[in-house]
């Protein structure tokens, strides 16, 4: 995949839950602004992978089997489950068949080809995400800015939400093989995406990386789960 305007979106439902497909290709991995996110280095994907096109929502986790031990703070069946673990997120993930996403899948998922800086495009727009809110407000709908949407098609890739990925908070350049995949123990992971909370733009870029405890809730902190092309 050479250009985020070569792919049209496609779309399948697993369990009742709408997944985008991931091409395989080829991005710029990280940005300029902040030193945990350099040096910008190429990423490539051999293989497809499907992503949720919405963070999941509190009617998916109930449904589907979802355990975690505290409420989450915004009540409301199509808002997005937050006030969980790293942990309790793996586990519903793996309850689906799938997995969390390492923070390379969704920084691709979020940007594409082009590597751009927002799901949308390289400008900030405002209106295109849910940011810079008050505690009383607190998160929104899934999914609630179509005009959002990244390259495949996903929804929420900035604001609402913080995203939990796999991979442990450890320095660039990203290596897979270096130890951050695959880890079951408590060091902290990167969590992506800013959230309904943050107002300043830098923090609401797809580059963006902030590192959290697996062991706590946020009620700024969600998720989304992949899975692999069988």
């Amino acid at each position: 995949m050479a250009n985020n305007a070569d792919w049209t979106p496609v779309s399948r439902e697993f369990q009742g839950v709408t997944m985008l497909l991931v091409p395989a290709g080829c991005f710029e991995m990280g940005g300029t602004m902040f030193p945990d996110q350099q040096p910008v280095h190429e990423i490539c994907f051999a293989t497809p992978f499907w992503i949720d096109q919405v963070e999941v929502t509190q009617t998916q986790f109930r449904g589907l089997g979802g355990v975690k031990a505290a409420p989450s703070g915004y009540s409301g069946d199509n808002r997005p489950v937050e006030v969980i673990t790293w942990f309790e997120a793996r586990d519903f993930c793996r309850l689906r068949g799938g997995r969390l996403p390492t923070e390379a899948e969704w920084e691709y998922a979020a940007r594409g080809p082009d590597s751009l800086i927002y799901p949308w495009g390289s400008a900030w727009e405002a209106e295109k995400v849910i940011s810079n809110r008050s505690d009383t407000r607190g998160s929104a709908l899934a999914g609630s800015i179509p005009a959002g949407a990244s390259w495949v098609g996903a929804l929420d890739m900035a604001g609402n939400v913080r995203e939990l990925t796999s991979s442990l908070y450890r320095p660039y350049p990203y290596d897979p093989a270096d130890g951050r995949e695959g880890n079951t123990g408590g060091e902290q992971r990167v969590a992506r995406g800013g959230s309904w909370f943050d107002a300043v733009s830098s923090e609401l870029r797809a580059q963006f990386r902030r590192r959290t405890n697996p062991n706590l809730g946020y009620g700024t902190v969600g998720f989304r789960c992949v899975r692999d092309v069988e």
